[in-house]
């Protein structure tokens, strides 16, 4: 999966990838591209991703309310930015992103040779501040993406002391074996724990499961399909 943002005035872009589209992810994408701008957008527009809109709600007194999921609110209350979904049958307010995944396809990937993910992302973090902010603004012709970047910069917000804690939640049940499953994986947890309510806190890299505010288990998060993983001796 491609994690694409792009600010609005400047089109200064934030690429990365990630080996699948969990919520981890998607806060992962966040805090390293808030980290790379070294500011935070005022306001941050979402194409109606599960991820961030979990649904619309007609009410009387506001016909197009929105519940976000409540992991973005967190996120977004952290960086001090707005979360706002894309409006119904205003395709226009997301053709900045559009034409920025585009601009990702004909140029980045053009003949790009890479080893792994942690090569690609190497890649796209320097194309990223190269290539790409050196292209012409679409704002203003007359001066590059890099430029008005540093001119855009005075009107965002200033990064938190800390970067967010990306790390996706979810209560899981040691049955009668010491297993948990998490994204469709099984991984080992003490025998002591068995037949307990426990928490998984997992991030793109990591899964760490908790008893209470104990971690009792960190495992390498692996991204396939019905493995069991025990944790490292």
């Amino acid at each position: 999966m491609a994690f694409v943002m792009v600010l609005s005035y400047s089109r200064y872009l934030f690429l990365r990838f990630y080996q699948g589209a969990a919520m981890s992810a998607f806060l992962d994408g966040h805090v390293r591209a808030f980290s790379a701008f070294g500011s935070v957008p005022r306001t941050v527009l979402y194409d109606n991703l599960r991820s961030a809109v979990l649904e619309r709600v007609h009410l009387e007194r506001a016909p197009d309310a929105i519940r976000f999921h409540p992991t973005l609110l967190e996120l977004s209350a952290w960086y001090r930015f707005a979360p706002r979904p894309v409006a119904v049958a205003r395709g226009n307010e997301k053709g900045r992103v559009e034409r920025a995944i585009r601009f990702v396809r004909e140029r980045f990937f053009a003949a790009r040779r890479f080893t792994d993910l942690q090569d690609l992302n190497a890649q796209a973090l320097a194309w990223c501040a190269g290539e790409a902010a050196d292209r012409p603004c679409p704002e203003d012709r007359s001066r590059t993406v890099r430029q008005c970047f540093e001119a855009e910069r005075a009107h965002l917000l200033a990064l938190p002391d800390e970067p967010f804690p990306a790390a996706e939640r979810v209560i899981v049940h040691a049955h009668k074996t010491p297993y948990v499953r998490f994204d469709l994986n099984d991984y080992s947890v003490p025998h002591t724990h068995v037949r307990r309510t426990l928490e998984v806190l997992a991030t793109v890299e990591t899964v760490r499961v908790t008893d209470g505010s104990t971690v009792i288990a960190t495992h390498p998060r692996s991204y396939d399909r019905g493995a069991q993983i025990e944790e490292p001796g």
